[in-house]
Formats: structure tokens, sequence, C-alpha cells
């Protein structure tokens, strides 16, 4: 054989090879995305997870990130009535359009109807057995005690669709209540509401409130499958029998409708939304509902959602929690939620009417304190486009209100919680690459937020707004500690400002700006400035430099305190973007451990009349039901005691994430609280948004795949699974071994495979 014919032969056994590898990656590829295609996701989402104890979740339809959340309103007033509804309750007053999910707070409620039988007296409630409600994606269904009437609910994105199914021969009757409003007792109230009888099929109308959302306007079109009478008109306590208007107007407005040609059908009513007006509510509904077809409204939600929770696929032969982890998915994707009407108009932050640009979608409902945590560095995982769509509308929100929002709720500044959270999402979405996000305008808006500018506080009209710019940023402004004798809650906006100060020096670096740099670098360290060396905690300091007595860190004040919905002892871990600098302010990293150790087996007691509430799901005094303590036990794996991570996570993995109605240990925080057990379960965590970095916990899963663009796939296969092997042996990314148990979002990016080894016994470093 000569040479010609001898690299011919060899060129051909090359050409084979990688034609067989072609197609065994091809048939690998395919098997794979066969695998998602045929997972039914949909039969491990339970709503009704997160409805009992504080979880403050809602179990009625809702479209991915919908702009109606359609379900039953059982409680109207107090903390646990916050997203409308209870598992605890047996009585229903109606169903509601809009609701919040998990929230601490209560608002919405809007546009509420409920069938009922027989005669009119007072506004009827209905009362139903638990064993007679169903809740799956997509659905809803209610059979009352005392009414002869069971009720189906289903959704577009804009639209509520219910389905009332009278007892035959009995007298089918309706409330349609626009007086209905949650939270009454803490304030909310009617501004006005608006009710007009177009003929006898459709009303449309407006309700206007004041409560947590200072100024919000639900406009609404609504059409009947078939005729209704109007039997009785209340207009702010004086009610009539006696019809002779098409419009009424009032405070206190509802109507008792009666159907008298039904003919044993089910009486179907289309309810369309709209913060615009009158005519974009008939928009919303003409375009999405154009029909009657109850069964493929559910069949069609149930698909965008089935398509939605394939961004991950797991395997486990554990089914409770294939059930946990993919109603916490479908939890992280109900909120921000779309605030637009079909045609692009929406209500800005300024309260005027805009349309949306090219590819462009305003979205309310960002729970900003919690989710920059957990929830947004998850879809910049497994949806990088929506994460792009985020930022920029915050950042269209500074544009149109002058301050980027930290709690936006239908249009309005609330000024919710602490700091000014947006720069942690805006500067993980940076720090990922993640394209489309203007950077200029992005740096603008953080130095605005973070500025104390009595000038910009003169011109704001929204008095909401001031919480924005608080006198705590004046005093940071000034190169000084947070002062506790002259500003409430000062050692939290102290350690979250420091962290969100960080988090502008990422934006700035992003912007070739080093003079910026250096000043919120230098800002990111006042943490140190309330760091007691003697006790070891983050403690209030006033004024004049003295520390402030008596000191409890056990201590905690809801409404009146240095640290907000917690105490000493979980907010003195707040430093996610500088742990080696907290580490070192304990002299010794075995004192800086001693104190971890401590958190975690010290007793549980919360002392204070006033403690807050959503201290809750404690291991010691670390406490899971609130955000501040999220990151905590990841910072074991950075002092270089990784098991104590991973047994932790795998506790607060099992114990404080069920498959029951209180399956969630706190407010679960419009998706925080999910996002927390997604990422963990999946075997990772992210510390501090704005640092690409994700440190491994524990993973429950044999194998993750997360399908990403370009057709490429993130994998994480975990070896030697159980419940007992718990603690991580060795990691492999790409086949090459790691040793510091971190990855970056880039190898994420790529398409990596994890690989990680579990075993029964901690691997402790030598």
């Amino acid at each position: 054989m000569n040479r010609y014919q001898h690299f011919f032969k060899n060129s051909m056994i090359l050409c084979v090879f990688t034609l067989c590898l072609f197609s065994c990656e091809k048939k690998l590829k395919q098997h794979e995305h066969e695998q998602i295609k045929n997972l039914d996701v949909l039969s491990y989402v339970d709503p009704f997870i997160g409805t009992g104890f504080h979880g403050h979740t809602f179990p009625g339809p809702v479209m991915p990130h919908g702009m109606v959340q359609l379900g039953p309103d059982t409680k109207l007033n107090g903390w646990d009535a916050s997203s409308g509804y209870h598992n605890d309750d047996n009585t229903i007053y109606g169903f509601s359009h809009t609701h919040l999910s998990g929230t601490g707070i209560g608002d919405m409620g809007d546009v509420l109807l409920l069938p009922f039988t027989g005669e009119r007296n007072d506004k009827p409630v209905a009362t139903f057995n638990k064993n007679d409600e169903l809740a799956e994606v997509g659905y809803y269904k209610v059979k009352f005690n005392n009414y002869e009437v069971q009720a189906e609910l289903a959704v577009t994105e804009r639209v509520g669709l219910h389905k009332y199914t009278f007892e035959k021969d009995t007298k089918s009757r309706l409330l349609f209540d626009l007086s209905h409003t949650l939270q009454r007792t803490w304030g909310n109230s009617n501004v006005i509401n608006e009710l007009e009888f177009i003929n006898d099929r459709t009303i449309r109308g407006l309700k206007h409130t004041k409560g947590w959302a200072n100024d919000h306007k639900v406009y609404f079109y609504a059409e009947f499958s078939t005729p209704f009478q109007i039997d009785y008109i209340n207009v702010d306590q004086s009610g009539s029998d006696s019809i002779n208007k098409k419009t009424y107007e009032g405070t206190d407005v509802y109507a008792y409708l009666s159907f008298s040609e039904l003919d044993n059908k089910p009486l179907l009513i289309k309810v369309g939304i709209s913060s615009v007006d009158l005519e974009g509510a008939k928009k919303n509904m003409r375009a999405e509902l154009p029909h009657w077809d109850f069964t493929e409204v559910v069949k069609k939600t149930k698909e965008v959602w089935k398509n939605e929770l394939k961004r991950i696929i797991v395997k486990t032969d554990n089914q409770e929690i294939l059930t946990t982890f993919y109603t916490a998915l479908y939890h992280s994707m109900i909120a921000p939620m779309i605030h637009q009407d079909v045609d692009g108009r929406y209500r800005g932050m300024d309260k005027k009417i805009h349309q949306a640009g090219d590819n462009q979608i305003n979205y309310t409902v960002y729970s900003l304190w919690d989710t920059f945590r957990a929830l947004h560095p998850l879809m910049t995982i497994i949806d990088e486009p929506k994460s792009a769509q985020w930022v920029n509308n915050l950042l269209l929100k500074y544009q149109e209100g002058g301050l980027l929002p930290k709690w936006p709720l239908a249009s309005n500044y609330t000024g919710t919680m602490v700091g000014y959270p947006a720069v942690a999402n805006i500067a993980d979405a940076l720090s990922k690459k993640i394209p489309g996000i203007d950077k200029d305008l992005a740096l603008k808006a953080a130095l605005t937020s973070a500025s104390y500018n009595p000038k910009l506080l003169n011109t704001m009209k929204e008095p909401r707004k001031e919480r924005l710019m608080t006198l705590h940023n004046k005093f940071i402004n000034e190169g000084k500690h947070i002062p506790s004798d002259k500003v409430g809650a000062s050692v939290t906006y102290g350690l979250e400002n420091a962290y969100y100060d960080w988090c502008i020096a990422q934006i700035a670096k992003q912007n070739n700006n080093p003079k910026i740099v250096e000043e919120f670098e230098k800002r990111a360290l006042n943490y140190k400035q309330y760091f007691d060396t003697e006790t070891g905690f983050m403690r209030g300091k006033n004024e004049d430099g003295s520390w402030v007595t008596p000191f409890n860190p056990k201590y905690s004040d809801h409404e009146n305190s240095d640290y907000v919905e917690g105490n000493a002892w979980q907010w003195t871990w707040f430093v996610p973007h500088d742990v080696d600098g907290l580490s070192k302010l304990y002299g010794e990293k075995e004192r800086f451990i001693a104190k971890l150790d401590t958190l975690f087996t010290t007793s549980s007691t919360i002392d204070g009349e006033n403690a807050s509430s959503d201290i809750t799901g404690l291991i010691g005094q670390y406490a899971h039901g609130n955000e501040p303590s999220h990151h905590i036990a990841y910072l074991y794996t950075h002092a270089g005691q990784p098991w104590k991570t991973q047994a932790l996570i795998d506790q607060i993995l099992k114990e404080f994430y069920t498959t029951a109605p209180d399956g969630i240990i706190g407010n679960e925080d419009c998706g925080q609280m999910s996002a927390w057990y997604i990422m963990n379960a999946m075997g990772f965590y992210q510390i501090a948004p704005g640092n690409p970095t994700y440190t491994i916990g524990r993973p429950l899963f044999d194998q993750v795949k997360i399908p990403l663009a370009d057709n490429k796939m993130f994998s994480i296969i975990t070896k030697n699974n159980s419940s007992e092997n718990k603690y991580v042996q060795r990691v492999f990314l790409n086949e090459q071994e790691i040793n510091d148990l971190s990855f970056t979002h880039d190898d994420i990016k790529i398409g990596s495979t994890l690989t990680i080894e579990m075993g029964n016994i901690p691997k402790k470093q030598e």
C-alpha cells in the first residue's frame, strides 16, 4: 500500500468515525428531547400547595405571568387574606379576577361574581366542603353546599371565563359585585364603582380603588352566554328593584341578576379586564376569547403551561419531590404579571397611557426585595429573553416615574421594603452577559435610586416615591453610618444598601467607569460599620457612635426595630457580596464558623411582644420562612466546611417544603420561596446576584436537564443519589474535577454537564 492509499484509507476511517459520532450525538439529543416531550409535568402541579399556613398562594387558574388571576375569595381581611384565599376556610364570597401570589400584604380581588340560587336577601356567601373543590393547572371547580350550583373557572392571559351549572328547576341568580375589596380593615377602599348595562348580555364598567396600590384602575367588559334580568341594584347602601337607568356610580355598587332562559344549560360569562380603558377591556376579551368553548380554553392554558414547565426536566423515583418541584416551578411563573393590553397600550408609572414598542411588554407585581435573591437568577438560566424583558421594563419604569421601583403594583410605587433592590436584578443580568439591555441607562437609573436628592423629591407627585429616596441614603451619601436614633431599620438598610452599592459597582464595570466602580466598591464596605466585635453581631449604632442598648440578638419588633422582619441573629450574615470580608471581621475563621454553628443550634425562641410574624421555618435562629436568611447555609462552604451546608440544605428541602397545603414554610413572595427550592433541589445556589457564580449544595434529583438556546443542554447528573447520601464526595464539570464546589453562569450557557457523586459520610477537607 503506497502512502496515498494509506492516507485515503485513514481518511475514510476518520470520516466514518466522525459520522458515527455525529449520528450518536444526534440520536442522544433526539432521545433527550423525546424525554422532555413525553414528561407529564402537569400531573405534578398542585395549586393548593401554599394555600395553608402563611404561604398566601391562591388556587385559581392563571396563565404564566397572566394579567388575570381568577379565583375564589374565602377570606377578606388580615394577614392570611393576602391572596384572598386560605385553605382552612369553608366559605366563598365569590370569584374575583385579580390576586397576589404569596405576598405579605393584601390587595386586589377585583370584579367579583358569585352564582347562587333561591331568593335574594343579604349578600350571599357560599359554603363548601374541601372534597368538593378541585384545582388543576388552568382549571378550578367547586360545588356549593348551601346553593344548588357548581362553579368552574378558566382563563386566558387577560380574560376570565366562568361556567356555572345550576341544578334543574332552581332559580338561577348571580351577584355581580364591584364593591368587593380585599383588606378593607387595612384601609383599602373604593374610589369609584362604575357599572353600565349595554344590553341584556353585556356589562362594562370600572373599579377604581385605593389601597396598597394607591391608584388602581380595573376596567372590565363582561359578556353572558344567555340573557339576564336585572333584579336589584345597590348604590351606596341605597338599593332599588326598579331599574330605570343604564349606568350606576358610587363607592358601593353591586347588582343581582337572574336567568330564566338557561334551559338547564350552564351559564357562561366572559370577563376581560384592562388598566387602560373600557375599549381595552373589550378588545382584550374579543381578541383572546372570541368563542364560548370552555374545554378549549382549559386545554390551551394547560398546553402553554406544559411548555413553560418543561424548561426544567428532572428525574427521580420520588413522586412527592416531583410534585413539590413542579408546583414550585409553577408558582415561580405567576409573577411578575403582564400589565398591558393586546394592542400594546398600558398605564405607566406616570399614570399616562403609553404604547409599547416592538418586543416590549409591560409587567407589574415585582416583589424585588424577595425575588432578586433566587427567582430572577433562576430566570436568567431558564428564560434569558424574559430576564432581559424584566430588566428593560424596570428601566422603563424609571424613565416614566423618575426612580427604579422596589415593589411596583398596578402602575403604582408602593415604596414597600428596603433599599433599591432593582439594581441587583440589573447587575445580575449584565454580569451574565444577557443581551439587549441599555448599560448606560442602567447605570443612570441605579445612581439616581442610590442618591438622596431633595430637588427630585420636590418634583414627585406621588408621596410613596419618597420611601424610595429615604434618609438612609442621605447618611450613606455623606459617608456616615445610618444612626439608629435618627432613622428606623438602620441595620437592615445599612447592610442591604451596602450590597446594592456593590451591585452598582458591577453595573459601572459593565460601563467601563472606574471612578464610579471605586466609589461604590468603597460604599459596599459600609456593612463593617455595624459590626460589634465584642458580641459578634451587626448592631444598631447611634449618631454619636455608641451602640444601641439594651441589646438582645433574639429580639424582634415588626414595626419599630433596627432590623426589618428579623433580628440580629438573622441579619448579621447579610453580606453576600463579601463573605471573606465578613469572615475576617471575626478575626479567625474558627470564630466565624463557631458563630454560624450557634446560629443553627441556639434556641428558636423569638423575644418581643410584637415580633415579626415573618420569622418562620426556624433552625435555631435561622429563619427560612423569610428571605434574608436564604443564602446563609452556603457560608459554611465558603468557610471550608461544605458538609454542613449540604446537611442543612437537605434538612430545609425535606422539612420546609411538602406537598400539603401548608407545604411552604413562609410567605411564597411571588415565587422567591419556590425559586429557592428549585435551584437548591437541582443542586446549587447563587449567593450574590451580580456575581455569576453558583455554589454546589445538595442535589435531590438523579438527573436534571435544562434546554438552552441553540439546541444546547445544561445537565446535572447525580451518582449514588439517595435520601441517606446527602454529602458531596466529588464534582466534575465536563469530566474535569472541580474542588471548590463552584461553577459559573458561562459554564451553564455553553451547555455543560455537571456530575456530582454523593455519599453518606461528610467529605472533610484535609
